[in-house]
Parts: structure tokens; sequence; C-alpha cells
């Protein structure tokens, strides 16, 4: 039920059309208020042609959950169901009779405003979706009372100085109101007591303020915690100082459950010039600025006082827009239809709930803090540290160097050839660059990290382009298949290049120096026209020299998205490495002229296809398209390892690297099935297409452990299989036993934990491009593999650390993790930094 809001200047809606339609897709009804959406502007029309029904006040308070936006008010509690749910903005610490009423009701409530600030908790997070529009909305009313322009003009009647800003706070609202007065053309200042907040502000184009006094002013749930005397005193002297210099003061400082401090005294107020504005976000907390009157807006000593408590409201469509997808995600995150419940073990469940059924469940428990060491009391048992075990920790190190160098002792033992062990030294030594590169990368960059990668992983384009073959067109099965592969192949190429140039540029400030990337023309021009001109005259070593510097370009890739300097010319560097090593491949075979307009023809064909859907994808939606195109790495694989063997069967009898290639075979179809239907199911959980609740099968676990079995027992009988007829439906069969497994483990993780999953198909994609680097003895395969597959085992074990999840888990299909409702969960160890909305560009 969506009821009206009633009192104040309230306008908005618990839930605008689209979040209705949302919950009305998932199997619930919506019974909607007459006129409950009028101030937001969304009319009962909208609703109806959303799904929803339109019922009078007293229908829509009698549904089974309820969904507004201030906590019901004594006229409205009566007309609640009992045992039915509400979810709303409670202040359960302000308002103890509200919650004696409703839980004589036996209702289940659910506080937006108690909702966990997680990271996992941030598509929820309603706080900072009204802190958002509060920062915007805080700057518009400043310009609105001030006399002058935001911005700086010289015009023939004079020079117009630009607005100075100050704003105090650097959470979402500081932030948004950064952004919004920089945009309006004015010079902005910031200031904050946590040192983690200098590059945010810094990064919406203010300029951060800071006192002599060296003190940390990190809280908890991403609030300021309260300073020290002296550092209260230096910061009130910045502040005094700045007041007689700004036009504008925004103040957004609030410490929980606690009066928010006063930082602008009326003295300051006092020094100010005639006409500055000053807007107090806190005003409702009892203000930082001491002459603020909550709720009114008034002129002293010549500054106008804004002292609004309701600017999200004064915003009602937007902010029932954000709020309508907060509530609405939150209430699918517990279930769809008819399986809504009440999982007490789901943190931001427990965190956000306040009464289960009329039983009192706030506070939740506090999460354990990391340990400090404290004096014991007198007489207590003093708990010692686990002490360290010298002996068993050298001898795990020990054993861990033996089984590395009894691996590779038994490798060159048996090794078939001189090109077996020197693939296994190009492959060892590639994985140690790709390990140590990305541990430097910066986390706002690792959605680009993986898009360039995974349009890196395209070079399984080489892959395909060795084994085609025919005319024009194919002319067999095997050709077939390798256009198949280079086609899939340059479609994850173009349309990776073209995903990470998009997601660079939304980092792109209007501020930043102007960008001369086209000079990058000339390094790749004498690359491939070098190249070119060398691979006419015969000269034979050219090749492999070209696979070596297009290998170097893949490493410069992957370094360069370490830091926003160099991230731009890393995707360059991409470009020219997979170009060099295409061209290169294309030289070594020196097709007839018809092969080579089929290649052209993959390649332009897929190009456009990757190109086009890249370029016009929403913006929002560009990190599931990257689990979309990891796919096309994945099936390229199955097609060109296919080709292969039907290629080589009539061979291998006489072969003396039977084994390798057999083996390589089989690795490469079977990873590239896993990789093919676990990107499909990561892209749509990520894209809705596909429930983002984890899909906990029955025994799943002893599931996953029949399809390995069977996947190795498809193995066995493969490698002696008799005929290529039985070879062939080997691979088939691994194939599409590798694929249910990626579909089973992937399905079995929960929405909100597949940015992980993505970097882990990523790092599937790199071993499955070795695989075939060894099966058809091409190096720079072989080492852009190794690269991509070692650097996305670590930025997946990076990512599973920072979102307290563990690697194995993740990799196993959630085993052992409470949040897919098996197992022991995963202890919380150290100290962590909570990211919000905000910390998108934490690190620019």
């Amino acid at each position: 039920g969506i009821n009206a809001e009633y009192g104040g200047y309230r306008k908005e809606s618990s839930a605008q059309p689209a979040a209705s339609a949302a919950l009305i897709k998932k199997g619930m009804s919506v019974n909607v208020e007459s006129g409950a959406g009028v101030g937001a502007q969304f009319l009962d029309s909208a609703y109806e042609e959303a799904g929803a029904t339109i019922v009078d006040r007293e229908s829509a308070f009698s549904s089974d959950i309820i969904a507004k936006v201030r906590a019901p008010s004594t006229e409205e509690i009566p007309l609640l169901k009992e045992n039915s749910t509400l979810i709303s903005f409670v202040y359960p610490a302000q308002n103890p009779d509200l919650l004696s009423a409703l839980q004589e009701k036996q209702l289940t409530v659910f506080g937006m405003d108690t909702v966990p600030r997680i990271s996992r908790a941030q598509v929820f997070d309603a706080l900072s979706s009204m802190a958002n529009i509060a920062g915007y909305k805080a700057v518009v009313e400043a310009a609105n009372h001030f006399g002058r322009f935001f911005t700086g003009q010289i015009t023939a009647a004079g020079k117009i100085p630009p607005a100075k800003v100050l704003i105090i706070g650097g959470g979402v609202a500081g932030l948004s109101a950064c952004g919004t007065a920089k945009n309006m053309g004015a010079i902005v200042r910031a200031f904050d007591t946590r040192a983690a907040v200098k590059e945010q502000v810094e990064s919406m184009g203010a300029e951060f303020l800071t006192v002599e006094l060296e003190e940390s002013g990190e809280g908890t749930g991403g609030y300021a915690k309260e300073m020290s005397p002296e550092f209260i005193a230096a910061e009130m002297d910045l502040f005094a100082k700045q007041c007689k210099e700004v036009d504008i003061v925004i103040s957004t400082a609030l410490i929980p459950g606690k009066k928010a401090p006063v930082l602008i005294t009326k003295e300051m107020i006092e020094s100010m010039k005639p006409g500055s504005v000053v807007v107090d976000l806190a005003a409702e907390a009892g203000g930082n600025i001491e002459t603020t009157k909550p709720g009114e807006i008034y002129t002293y000593n010549g500054v106008t006082h804004i002292g609004l408590t309701d600017l999200p409201s004064r915003q009602a469509t937007q902010s029932s827009t954000l709020y309508g997808n907060n509530l609405s995600k939150l209430l699918l995150s517990m279930g769809q239809d008819k399986t809504h419940q009440v999982d007490l073990e789901d943190e931001v469940v427990r965190g956000s709930i306040i009464l289960n059924q009329g039983e009192m469940m706030w506070p939740p428990p506090a999460v354990e803090p990391s340990p400090v060491a404290a004096k014991p009391a007198a007489g207590a048992a003093v708990v010692k540290p686990k002490e360290k075990e010298p002996f068993k920790d050298t001898m795990l190190s020990s054993l861990t160097y033996t089984a590395g160098l009894g691996t590779l002792v038994a490798l060159g033992a048996n090794a078939p050839d001189p090109a077996f062990t020197t693939m296994c030294t190009t492959f060892a030594l590639a994985g140690i660059c790709g390990y140590h590169t990305v541990w430097g990368v910066t986390p706002a960059l690792h959605s680009p990290l993986m898009s360039v990668t995974n349009a890196i992983s395209g070079i399984t384009a080489v892959g395909g382009l060795l084994v085609m073959g025919g005319g024009y067109l194919p002319t067999n099965t095997v050709q077939t298949l390798a256009a198949a592969a280079a086609f899939v192949s340059f479609i994850n190429i173009f349309g990776g290049f073209v995903i990470t140039q998009r997601m660079l540029d939304m980092f792109k400030r209007p501020t930043d120096p102007p960008e001369h990337n086209y000079l990058y023309g000339l390094p790749a021009a004498l690359f491939l026209g070098g190249y070119g001109y060398a691979a006419s005259q015969n000269m034979a070593d050219i090749h492999q020299m070209t696979y070596l510097a297009s290998s170097l370009c893949c490493l410069g890739a992957l370094g360069g998205l370490s830091s926003q300097d160099s991230a731009r010319t890393g995707n360059i560097l991409g470009m020219m490495g997979v170009s060099g090593g295409i061209a290169a491949t294309v030289g070594l075979l020196n097709p007839p002229i018809e092969v080579l307009t089929q290649m052209g023809g993959a390649a332009v064909m897929g190009g456009a296809v990757g190109a086009t859907i890249a370029k016009k994808v929403e913006i929002t939606s560009l990190p599931q398209l990257v689990a979309l195109f990891h796919s096309f790495v994945g099936a390229a694989a199955c097609l060109t390892c296919i080709a292969t063997y039907i290629n080589d069967f009539p061979h291998l009898a006489t072969l003396g690297n039977a084994a390798v290639l057999k083996t390589a075979i089989m690795l490469g179809t079977y990873i590239g099935g896993v990789t093919v239907t676990g990107s499909l199911v990561a892209y749509g959980k990520l894209d809705g297409k596909l429930s983002s609740a984890a899909l906990l099968l029955p025994g799943r676990h002893a599931i996953n452990a029949g399809l390995m079995a069977a996947n190795i027992g498809c193995m066995g009988y493969f490698f002696n299989a008799p005929s290529l007829a039985a070879g062939v439906g080997m691979l088939s069969a691994i194939t599409a036993g590798s694929g249910i497994m990626g579909y089973t483990l992937t399905a079995a993780i929960g929405g909100a934990d597949m940015p992980v999953v993505i970097t882990v198909l990523n790092s599937y994609s790199g071993w499955a491009l070795c695989a075939e680097g060894f099966m058809l003895n091409n190096s720079l395969m072989t080492i852009v593999g190794s690269l991509i597959g070692s650097s996305g085992a670590i930025l997946s074990y990076i990512m599973c650390k920072a979102m307290n999840r563990s690697l194995p888990n993740v990799i196993l299909g959630g085993f052992g993790t409470s949040s897919t409702g098996g197992g022991q969960a995963m202890a919380i160890e150290g100290t962590h930094t909570e990211i919000m909305t905000d910390g998108v560009v934490d690190a620019w």
C-alpha cells in the first residue's frame, strides 16, 4: 500500500510509478491511495498504467505491506492492519511512543533511516539519497537569495566576480553541494575532519581546507566523530577567517545521536558581508550556525539565514524517485511473490528491522570492533594472544616451495619437446608480471580495469585466425568454427575498448586539462607501419618481435589503469597491443587474398556489432555489458579448441606433444564453457533480467561435485578417444557439463556479489586464452592469457577482501557462506573503510 503523506511541506510519494511497476513485475499487488503522488507530479493515471490499483485511504492502509516516507501519525496508526509490515522513516530513538503504539498492532517495522551504511546496502540507503538532494537544493536556495551571479563574468558593463562558497562537511550532502556550486561557477572551499574526504572534495573541483593540528575525524557509519577541544578551537579559528571572505556558507555537520555542533558563531555571522547567505542543513538537529532558526528563512545583520528542514520535499519528484528506488529494492531483496520473509541472518535486514511482529528488535547487535588492547582489571585472567609457531609456519612455507619446484621438475622431466618448456617459461614469467601489476590499482578503477582486460582477452581472435581457411567463405566445419570464434572475439575487442573509454569518461571533469591522445597515433603508426614494411621484406624474425611488443603493450595497459593520470594511456596501449598481435598473426600466416578477405570480414562485422552495442547501451549498464562480453571470450575458446581438435586429429597419433595438445584442448573447452554461462548469468542478474537473489538449489554442492566428476570422466575418455566422433562427442559433453556448472555456480551467488564474480570470470577467460596458447604454440596468447589470468585472480582476491567475501566461496558457488544459506559465515577481522555513494571518486 502506498499512502499520501500529510503534514507540513511533505510532497513526496513513497514509490513512484516506475518503482510500483518493478514490484508488480515481481508478483506483488500495489494499492495506491488516490492522490498519493500528486505532490510529486505523479498522477493516478500513471500508477494505473504501471499496473497499480487506485484505492481510498482506508483500503491502502489495509494492505499487507505499507510503504511510507514519514512515520505514521497518531491518526494513521488505527488504520494499520494488525500483523502487517511498515517500511518508512521511523527514527526509533526519538519516537518511543510511536514504537509502543506500533507494538500493540503486532506490526513488523523496517526503518529506512536504520539501514546499515555498508557497501552492500548502498542501493537501499535512503539517507544518502535524501542528503544528495539536500546538498543540491541548499545551493539552489542560496543562489535564489544571493544578490549576485555565482559565476564570474566579464561584460561590457563591467567585471562580475564569482561567488565564494564555504561548505562545512564532506559527506554525501557536502559533496553534492560542492559539485552543484562548482558547476554554477562559484569558487568552492570545503572542510571536513576526515582526511579521507580530501580527495573526494578535490574531485568535485573544490579546495579542501585544513588546520595545522593533526587528528583523525573518522567515525562510524560514514559520519565524523566528535573532535578534541584543541581541534575544535583550531577549526573555529579557520571558520572565523573564512566567514570574512566568503559570500555563502553551507553547513552539513552532524554527529549521530547528538545535537549538531555549533561551528559558526554569532560573532562570525556579524563579520560576514551584507548580502551573504548561510544555509544550515543541520537545522533540524539544532543547527551548526548559532543564529539559525529551524524551519525559517530570515535575515540577521544583513545575512540571509536558510534553516529549512524539508529540502528534499522541495524536490518532491526527484526525492520520490530516489526514495522509491531505495524502498522497492530493499523490499525485493527480502523476497518476491509470496516468498517475502524476514531473514534475521541477513545483515541488512537485521540492521534495519525495528519491530518483528510486535517484538522489539532495535537497536541491532553492534558489529564487533577490532580488538583494542586494554589494561586488565585487577585479578582478572589475562588472555594471551595466540603464539606463533615458527616450526609449523616455516614447514608450511617449505612445503609450498617444494610443491612448486617439484612440479616444475616433473614437467621438465616429461616435456615432450623444447617448445613446451619455452612456453612454460613464458607462461610463468607473464603470470608473475600480472600478479604484481594490479596490487596498486585504485579501487575506483577496478571496473575500467576489468573492462580493458576483457577487451585484451579478445586476443582469442588470434586462435580463430590461425585455424581459418577456405576462400571468401569457410568450406568445412573446422573453418566455420574458426571464423565464428574470430567473429565473436572481434565483438569483444571493439566493444570492450569502447566500454573502457566510456567508463573513464565518466570521471572526466570540466576543469581537467585538455587531452591530446591523438599524439599516440605516432607510436601506433610506427609500430604497425614498421611491422608491415619489415614483413613485406620477408624479415622472418619480425613476427615474434612484434608479438613481444604487443605483449608489452598489453602489460602496459594493465599498469596504466593504476591511476587517473595514466588510465587513458593504458586503454590506448591495450588497443595498440591487440592491433599489433592481430597484424602479426596475419603477417605470419600470409594467407591468400580470399582468406584475408574472410578474416577482414569477420573483423569488420564483429567490430561493428561490438562497437555499436557498447556505444548505445545506457551508461549505468556498462558493468553488466562487460559480463556479457566475457561470454564471447569463453565461446571463442570453446569453438577454437573443438576446431583445432578436428583439424589435428589425423596427425595426433604421430605428434610427440599429443598429450600436451589434448590437455590444452580439454582445459580450454572446460574453462570456456564455465565462462560462457557464468558470464551470461552475471549479466542477467546485474541487468535485472534474472532475479538477483541467490538460487539455492537443494543439494547444490552435491550437484556441482557430480558435474565436476562427470567432466573429469569425459576428459579421461577424451584422452583415449578411439575415433574423431568419440573425441568430438566428449568435447561437446565437456562443453555442456561445464556450461551447466557455470550456471549453477554463478546462480547460487547473490546479485550484490556479482562484481566479484565478474572478476573471477575475467580470470577464467585469461586461463582459457593460456590453454589456447599452449594448444597452438602461440607465445602471444600464452603471455596475454597469463597476464589476464593472474591479474584477474589477484583483483578477485582484493575485491573479496573489500566486500568481506571469501574467494574460494565465490568460486565454489557460495559454499560455506551464511548469505547463501549454507555453512559458516566468513569471520570479520582487522579494520575496514566504508565507502558510501559519494566514495566512487575517492581515489581521483
